[in-house]
């Protein structure tokens, strides 16, 4: 077995998908839209496996801000601490919130933590 995907509500598809794919790699898939259930989606797949779903709806407006129970990051490989320090520094002179790192962790991680455009942690790691 293995995840196939998670999803996340967005305010904006466009914004959010053009974040991963300019700082990840990702691909935009196509944009499927419900009119029925004023519904909207598209998945983003990243070159080495695993697909992030980006909904809309105009009836989620909710943000839980800061820690919470529940899926609390994303944890994105680049593959080299050389790529976490140079994908954190490129990202930090875009005006992209860094919260944390690079860093070694006390369970063995390189990484880096940064906020996407919807306030989601995400965790570079090598």
């Amino acid at each position: 077995m293995r995840i196939d995907h998670i999803a996340c509500w967005t305010d904006n598809i466009d914004r959010l998908a053009d974040f991963y794919a300019r700082y990840f790699n990702a691909q935009i898939g196509p944009l499927y839209q419900n009119p029925a259930k004023q519904f909207s989606s598209c998945f983003l797949s990243f070159p080495d496996g695993g697909r992030l779903e980006i909904m809309h709806s105009p009836s989620i407006h909710h943000h839980i801000a800061g820690e919470h129970t529940g899926f609390i990051h994303l944890a994105i490989s680049v593959g080299s601490p050389e790529e976490v320090d140079r994908l954190t520094e490129t990202m930090y002179g875009d005006g992209v919130p860094v919260l944390d790192g690079p860093r070694h962790t006390g369970d063995g991680y390189y990484e880096s933590i940064v906020n996407d455009p919807d306030g989601n942690r995400i965790e570079i790691t090598l």
